[in-house]
């Protein structure tokens, strides 16, 4: 995959905030092996035209192509961009495989795979509460998380979006803001601020939540 700027990648992210957002059909495998092409482009024009040759080649509903094209794509280049900026901060190591689906980046030499949140819906609390309970939104977003083969109990950093309108998607767009939030992060890093989680299995993993909001 080539190398792109910060600027290119937020510029491409935000021409896709005027179309609507939705999940016509819930994630799955079939759905994301017809979808794979979002790993190669980053430009939205691009995009719209390889959305319309599978459209046409394999006879799929151009509504839910759209839209699971449209979304896996936005959260993949966003986290690109979150990824490249973890990778730009001074204590902070790159995977080489980018295709290791546990980790993404080490901090001061622990694992962690990255995964950019919105606040959920079905959370039961407001954004408060889940501040002043961090453990227990972890708890959540680790049960709720993209089954089959995405699905695992390593270590993870949250990065949650919250927008006052609750369109928190729009947030990912602006990879300015992750840069601020993440700085903040890595510069007052310390592992014994890390919550540590323990599954049904005994399998326990580090984690923390990283706050992108307005």
């Amino acid at each position: 995959m080539m190398e792109y700027t910060l600027g290119q990648i937020q510029s491409e992210l935000q021409k896709r905030l005027p179309y609507r957002y939705r999940w016509g059909q819930k994630q799955n495998d079939i759905w994301d092996a017809h979808t794979a092409f979002i790993y190669e482009i980053l430009r939205w024009e691009t995009l719209l035209e390889r959305m319309q040759q599978v459209i046409v080649a394999e006879n799929l509903d151009k509504g839910k192509l759209f839209d699971y094209a449209a979304n896996r794509w936005f959260n993949f280049w966003s986290a690109v961009g979150v990824e490249q900026i973890f990778a730009q901060k001074e204590g902070v190591k790159k995977v080489s495989d980018r295709r290791d689906s546990e980790k993404d980046f080490y901090i001061q030499n622990i694992p962690f795979d990255h995964k950019t949140s919105v606040f959920p819906k079905m959370f039961p609390q407001d954004l408060q509460y889940a501040k002043q309970h961090k453990k227990e939104l972890l708890y959540w977003l680790y049960k709720h998380q993209s089954a089959q083969k995405r699905f695992h109990l390593k270590n993870r950093l949250f990065v949650v979006v919250h927008a006052k309108d609750g369109a928190h998607w729009r947030l990912k767009a602006n990879l300015l803001g992750f840069n601020k939030e993440i700085s903040k992060y890595i510069h007052n890093f310390s592992q014994a601020q890390l919550q540590t989680l323990t599954f049904a299995n005994d399998e326990t993993a580090l984690s923390d939540i990283i706050w992108v909001h307005e």
